[in-house]
């Protein structure tokens, strides 16, 4: 099930909050239990992957602090960190892993049948992050399994983020104080977040999709289709984001930003410091720094980060290409370019970047060698300037363009915070018409893919 689903908004929300606002005293246990009914319209046995790694890591951070400072503690940290991994690497990676031994030693190892669980990337660095931190001190073991399995379960982040950090949850877990301001502030961010992706996530992948069909692409089409699909990528993964934030507010979380107009960006350091933001987080706090960050073999820690970034995309080489591609722009970008940068004109950082990152998306899109290469010649020269349907699908979608464009600027949010402080009444007017043009959209559209959930 996705947020942008008529099933969602028409049945599941609704029931939902009706309950949980109904049921002060059962919050929790209808948290949990909505949750699993969320997680299950995706694959229902896998529900017990996802109530097996809660449960391992609820005892294994009990056991972490009662015997802080043993051998023993250490050792649940490690079994920790074996068994989440072990499965994420199973369901995840055997068949990638698989398929290149056959195909490098001619063997013929049978490559695993089952299907991804939904989210696995996302929950299993979560339980991590509580293992982890539980070790180190930072938080207390959480006594309440009901509480720790609805921060593991919690259906608005649970299947494409944002990671949310036990340490940023861990009181309102179990004392929550939900207000009318924050509901109100919640179906703002909501609607908003559906907007971004039912209005224009969607059309943007759409134009994708017919610019990069066939085998046959020109220069305009290459660079077109993959303007589109930057788009699309980000105001659907936002969008998301933003619906997860929205949801939290609307019973009492209040999850971290996960996007800060990544476009604006004038480097492409500062892209990652605004995109997907609690991920470049994890990554920093559990992988980066802990192999020695900036104080020792800062390259090679930086090289290992960014490939094992990829590899949380997706087990495709495409992906790993990607996150070593991004670690070494990065590299160059902290020990080589740092100064010229810095004397740069912010315009001419902003189109520096934006090229950069752009290269990057193809590289993220096509997942297959061959269409990559061909997207490259294209995109570099080698093909046609132009053709009928890229002329066709540029005038056709040439507001579009424009809307995404401003769209992924600050300055609508701006607009609307002026707006709402001197007309009050424009916020739910303001939701109300986006919502109602986005169940339109909805009844007429069968295009509406979820990008992240494969992650």
């Amino acid at each position: 099930m996705v947020f942008s689903s008529l099933t969602f908004l028409c049945l599941f929300l609704p029931v939902f909050l009706i309950t949980y606002y109904a049921l002060p005293r059962f919050r929790t246990a209808a948290l949990v239990a909505f949750s699993l009914l969320f997680y299950s319209f995706g694959e229902p046995v896998w529900v017990l992957a996802l109530l097996f790694s809660g449960t391992v890591d609820y005892f294994h951070g009990l056991i972490i602090a009662r015997y802080r400072g043993s051998r023993l503690s250490k050792a649940a940290l490690v079994s920790s960190l074996v068994i989440n991994l072990g499965l994420l690497a199973a369901f995840k990676y055997s068949g990638f892993f698989i398929g290149n031994i056959n195909a490098l030693f001619g063997t013929a190892i049978r490559e695993p049948g089952f299907s991804l669980p939904l989210g696995i990337s996302f929950y299993t660095f979560q339980t991590l992050s509580y293992t982890i931190d539980v070790y180190r001190g930072e938080v207390r073991a959480q006594r309440s399994f009901s509480a720790f399995l609805s921060y593991v379960t919690m259906f608005p982040q649970l299947v494409a983020g944002p990671i949310v950090r036990y340490a940023d949850v861990e009181e309102r877990l179990t004392r929550r104080r939900i207000t009318p301001a924050g509901f109100s502030s919640g179906t703002t961010r909501f609607a908003v977040g559906m907007a971004k992706k039912v209005l224009l996530a969607n059309p943007a992948g759409e134009a994708a999709d017919i610019l990069f069909a066939g085998s046959k692409m020109t220069f305009f089409g290459s660079w077109l289709g993959i303007v589109f699909f930057a788009f699309q990528i980000y105001f659907d993964f936002s969008g998301y984001s933003d619906m997860a934030i929205g949801l939290g507010k609307m019973i009492g979380f209040e999850f971290k930003e996960n996007f800060r107009y990544p476009y604006a960006a004038d480097s492409v350091t500062d892209f990652w410091r605004r995109w997907h933001i609690s991920l470049s987080t994890f990554f920093r706090d559990y992988v980066y720094v802990p192999l020695g960050g900036n104080r020792r073999r800062q390259a090679l820690n930086l090289a290992i980060v960014w490939c094992l970034t990829g590899l949380w995309h997706g087990a495709s080489w495409n992906f790993v290409l990607w996150g070593l591609y991004y670690g070494a722009v990065l590299l160059a970008e902290k020990f080589l370019l740092k100064n010229v940068l810095r004397r740069a004109p912010r315009v001419l950082r902003r189109v520096y970047a934006m090229f950069l990152v752009l290269a990057g998306w193809a590289i993220f899109y096509f997942t297959d060698m061959t269409a990559l290469g061909a997207f490259a010649r294209a995109a570099f020269g080698g093909a046609r300037l132009y053709d009928f349907r890229v002329e066709s699908v540029f005038f056709s979608n040439i507001f579009l363009l424009a809307a995404l464009a401003i769209a992924s600027t600050p300055y609508p949010a701006r607009l609307a915070s002026r707006l709402r402080a001197r007309l009050p009444v424009a916020e739910p007017v303001c939701n109300a018409a986006l919502m109602m043009l986005c169940f339109t959209m909805l009844v007429g559209q069968t295009y509406n893919p979820f990008l992240y959930f494969r992650f």
